[in-house]
């Protein structure tokens, strides 16, 4: 079975239901179905065919989801483009995944369909769907890694891969069409496109569609909207902080479950964030290569720190160095193997058998099993410090920090040292005056002594991509 054959649970059996609101505008499932046929006719009289990549370069907007939708119908391959790239970045990606049309706004560098031209054209069109065989292991979508550390590489994802995903997280998190999703993460990522609209369409729940977050309006939002399912990043949650406590109170009688992903959620945050909404996060682990593969439980214990449990079909395993199962409570490599994960990265073959070991996709992800079955992330492999012959994992160091009241955000690198071959450093950005050497103070008190940082730097904010993962590599040169 097919995305579109899926996706016709609410576009053929809940047509008139209210299915999406965008800019003040009420579209139905039916709406939604037609709207993406004439697309999908567009596409094909410009001689998109299956297999063809198309490339788009959108906010969130209505022509974003049609784009997508008639992709998926014709066996297109689906290539969204991270808005805030710039020429550089955008050149890389279209001249790796070769594409046969791209569509976006005018901010974009380059020949290309504007929106406006698209949308004016495909209205036209007839609205019958075009009948297009697909099984379940065509791709649906590249989309690119974030290219923190060196070349952005593009992960296929199949229909299976979408599928399953978001059956998974239907049935897990208790997603029905009863559910109203607040949607203000951006569709060009795996978090919005990924989990956002495809359980939105498989569940036939109404779902309104923010151009972005805005702190400013969000409880306004919110309190308008009366959402019982949100999909957010740790940024965001930071963000909802500042909501008055009587505004959160009643945005959160009205919810039913607050979700996070994207970057680890500081525990600090998600306590801040119960006593003041009445909701515990449930914080999940993804990737852009694998879709969902751990989370809290909806019922039971959602720990803070942690993942939680491998969802349904889905299996883990930790490695340390040597390729050798770890025992629980130690750290090594997360490993997963499913019916989520990719089916490799576009036109890399060498990148994709690096990638994968007896069958299981090596996450570059380090992270530890509890007794009970509970996971939680260390840290990216690539940011393991390795000090003095000392295994420091920056997640335990950042945890602490942020336990700071004075600390807003905290990114701890390792940086070369002569004697002890890497040393911690710290980059905090504050809440109003703080004295560093206090701050190392309490370190010196709480941790080991080769996990105290050597350096602590205080920054306006910390670089991060636009789900709110911090780009270490961005941090400013720290000098002893």
């Amino acid at each position: 079975m097919n995305l579109t054959q899926l996706f016709d649970l609410s576009f053929k059996g809940r047509q008139d239901k209210p299915a999406l609101e965008f800019e003040e505008h009420v579209h139905t499932f039916g709406d939604i179905d037609r709207r993406s046929n004439r697309m999908a006719q567009f596409l094909l009289s410009r001689g998109l065919a299956q297999g063809d990549r198309l490339c788009v370069y959108l906010p969130n907007c209505l022509e974003m989801i049609e784009l997508y939708l008639a992709s998926v119908r014709l066996g297109v391959i689906f290539v969204p483009i991270n808005i805030l790239y710039r020429e550089r970045e955008i050149t890389h990606i279209l001249s790796d995944a070769d594409p046969k049309a791209v569509v976006a706004d005018d901010t974009m560098p380059g020949t290309f369909w504007s929106r406006q031209e698209v949308a004016r054209e495909a209205a036209r069109m007839p609205a019958e769907r075009p009948l297009v065989p697909l099984d379940g292991d065509a791709p649906a979508a590249i989309v690119y890694t974030s290219g923190t550390t060196g070349v952005s590489k593009g992960a296929i994802l199949t229909h299976n891969n979408f599928a399953a995903n978001a059956l998974n997280l239907l049935t897990s998190w208790r997603i029905t069409e009863n559910d109203r999703l607040w949607m203000p993460l951006p569709l060009f990522h795996v978090h919005g496109l990924g989990n956002g609209l495809h359980c939105w369409l498989i569940g036939g729940l109404c779902m309104r569609l923010l151009g972005r977050f805005e702190h400013q309006t969000a409880a306004a939002e919110l309190l308008d909207f009366r959402p019982t399912l949100f999909f957010g990043v740790p940024t965001v949650y930071v963000r909802l902080l500042e909501t008055p406590q009587d505004q959160a109170r009643q945005i959160g009688v009205r919810m039913r479950l607050f979700v996070s992903g994207s970057a680890p959620l500081p525990a600090q945050v998600l306590e801040d964030f119960r006593r003041l909404f009445g909701h515990t996060i449930l914080e999940r682990y993804g990737m852009t290569e694998t879709l969902m593969n751990i989370s809290n439980p909806y019922e039971g214990e959602r720990r803070p720190g942690a993942v939680g449990l491998p969802l349904p079909g889905v299996s883990v395993r930790i490695l340390d160095s040597e390729g050798q199962p770890v025992a629980d409570g130690e750290t090594g490599e997360l490993h997963l193997r499913g019916p989520n994960v990719f089916a490799g990265y576009w036109r890399r073959e060498q990148a994709t058998r690096d990638a994968f070991l007896d069958g299981w996709f090596r996450t570059g992800d380090l992270g530890v099993r509890s007794p009970d079955g509970y996971y939680t992330l260390a840290g990216r492999k690539s940011d393991l410090i390795i000090s003095g012959g000392f295994n420091v994992y920056p997640r335990e160091i950042e945890e602490f920090l942020l336990e700071q009241p004075e600390v807003a955000e905290a990114a701890v690198v390792g940086v070369p040292d002569r004697l002890k071959g890497e040393i911690p450093v710290a980059y905090v950005v504050t809440r109003g005056t703080l004295d560093l050497a206090v701050l190392e103070a309490r370190c010196r008190l709480k941790l080991a002594s080769f996990k105290v940082p050597k350096g602590f730097v205080s920054v306006e904010k910390l670089p991060r991509t636009a789900l709110g993962k911090v780009q270490k590599h961005l941090l400013p040169r720290w000098e002893a």
